[in-house]
């Protein structure tokens, strides 16, 4: 049967070599084919397990804008395959590898237990099993550590830290934990809260723009900072580092591979000798930033997902083929009403993009705030807690929110611009792409990423990334509407009702 409609982009593109030469599915898909094949909400989830009751899924369900506090909600049960290696010093027969099943088994403070459990912590994910065991053990050990979003690496660098503290010394810096952005150490110093909230004697201090008054000092055994910012504390002499313990850099890979991040968290380094303990936590290590990372945190054991476990599990892939760059907003504006079912964030490349948008968004009558790196400190802070707390539903953002942020009522990420790397946009940005959606589909959940192209680079480029990661992408079509809100809502709806991709 024919099609009277014109083809589609992917239609008329042929596919190009992935990006490492790794082989995967990208099949587009057409309403009309999935209807022949099976339902679309078949296509796009299915959840595990015999149907719930209703009196099970309302338990169950997220509410409507309900988020979690400041410092997280919770893991999943993730059956993730996860993969050791000892460094050459630690891997003989007189270190072995432990593994835990609970965390009594850990020998921890049973107040720092009391915190775990408060947060809904019920048993240790898997990257937990493997990592705790080797971080909190004496003499301490490097680690670099990979796994995906939301499968609790920064409980597993929260609880290490807090078990390393001479409580003694209230007043005298002793752990320092460095991310690439404002909103990232806050929501870090909010787990060190959460999680060390019934241990006496704990002080906490963020060490951001505008945190520390000039001339004040730091005192406070854990700090949370920006490696700017923490640099020139230090180089003023605000933050006395000669009783340093543990220094701990989340979302790793960014901070040792952009030139200037880079430089600032080495020079950190180097300005705290004596530290005991380097970690390094992200969801993906490229593999020049692996080498970096290795000569940075040297002799570490290394933990990490088995490379065709890296893409986010429970997150729906979906694309939108829009008909030109400028139409792009038209379709976004379509997709208002889906975007408010839960929560969601819209990635852009530029500011001036999300402001447009933004601007454009609000003039319709739609409601939307927009963050990026021109927002001074204090506002991007407020903006975020709007976000976090419901007050707001759509956020418009640049990569400064790519990373690490976890909001778990968040449903929906939109492309709107495919993360490409450096200034020339010369090829497409994988690692960007898979901490962007990773803001949805936390802890077990489900969520829907929607990726926008409009001409033969932006397929190309998403291509490239499905076949890197070995993702079936799914289209959607946007002369079909009533069928997209269908696709789109069985997700969010299963989502809501606490229900998980199969993972089988």
């Amino acid at each position: 049967m024919s099609d009277p409609k014109p083809a589609s982009l992917a239609d008329r593109i042929t596919q190009p070599a992935p990006l490492d030469g790794a082989s995967a599915s990208f099949t587009p898909v057409s309403t009309k084919t999935a209807s022949a094949s099976a339902s679309w909400a078949d296509e796009v989830a299915s959840p595990t397990g015999p149907p719930k009751t209703e009196e099970a899924s309302l338990a169950d369900a997220q509410v409507d804008g309900q988020v979690e506090p400041l410092g997280g909600s919770g893991l999943h049960d993730a059956t993730y395959e996860v993969e050791v290696k000892l460094s050459d010093l630690q891997g003989d027969a007189n270190s072995p590898l432990y593994s835990i099943q609970s965390f009594e088994e850990l020998g921890i403070n049973p107040e720092i237990l009391k915190g775990i459990y408060s947060m809904n912590f019920k048993k240790p994910s898997k990257i937990q099993e493997k990592a705790l065991p080797l971080l909190i053990r004496d003499p301490p050990t490097n680690m670099i550590a990979q796994s995906q979003s939301g499968t609790g690496k920064t409980a597993a660098f929260v609880i290490t830290i807090l078990s390393r503290l001479d409580y003694t010394k209230p007043e005298q810096p002793q752990a320092l934990c460095l991310a690439p952005s404002r909103e990232l150490a806050r929501q870090i110093e909010g787990v060190v809260r959460s999680i060390g909230q019934f241990v006496n004697g704990l002080t906490i201090q963020a060490a951001v723009p505008g945190a520390v008054e000039r001339g004040a000092k730091v005192k406070a055994m854990v700090v949370v900072g920006t490696p700017g910012t923490v640099m020139d504390l230090i180089k003023r002499r605000q933050f006395d580092t000669s009783q340093m313990k543990i220094l701990c850099l989340d979302e790793a890979d960014n901070m040792l591979d952009q030139q200037g991040l880079g430089d600032q968290c080495l020079r950190v380094k180097q300005m705290i000798p004596a530290v005991k303990q380097i970690l390094l936590f992200s969801a993906t290590f490229p593999e020049e930033v692996m080498r970096y990372a290795k000569q940075f945190s040297p002799s570490a054991n290394s933990i990490e997902l088995k490379r065709d476990e890296l893409t986010v599990r429970g997150i729906s892939q979906m694309y939108m083929d829009c008909p030109s760059d400028d139409g792009k907003y038209e379709i976004l504006a379509n997709l208002y009403g889906l975007m408010t079912i839960g929560s969601s964030i819209i990635f852009v490349k530029k500011r001036e993009t999300a402001d447009n948008i933004s601007a454009r968004l609000i003039g319709d009558g739609h409601q939307v705030v927009a963050v990026h790196g021109a927002f001074e400190g204090a506002e991007r802070d407020s903006i975020l807690e709007q976000f976090r707390t419901g007050q707001s539903k759509v956020l418009i953002t640049t990569n400064v929110l790519a990373r690490g942020i976890d909001v778990s009522s968040v449903s929906m990420v939109i492309n709107y611009d495919i993360p490409m790397k450096g200034r020339s946009d010369s090829e497409p940005d994988a690692e960007t792409y898979l901490h962007r959606i990773g803001r949805t589909g936390r802890f077990g959940r489900v969520g829907v990423s929607i990726s926008f192209v409009f001409d033969r680079k932006s397929y190309v480029a998403l291509q490239q990334i499905a076949t890197h990661y070995g993702i079936d992408l799914i289209r959607l079509d946007t002369d079909d509407w009533d069928t997209t809100e269908k696709i789109v809502k069985s997700v969010i709806r299963s989502s809501r009702a606490g229900t998980n991709m199969n993972n089988n």
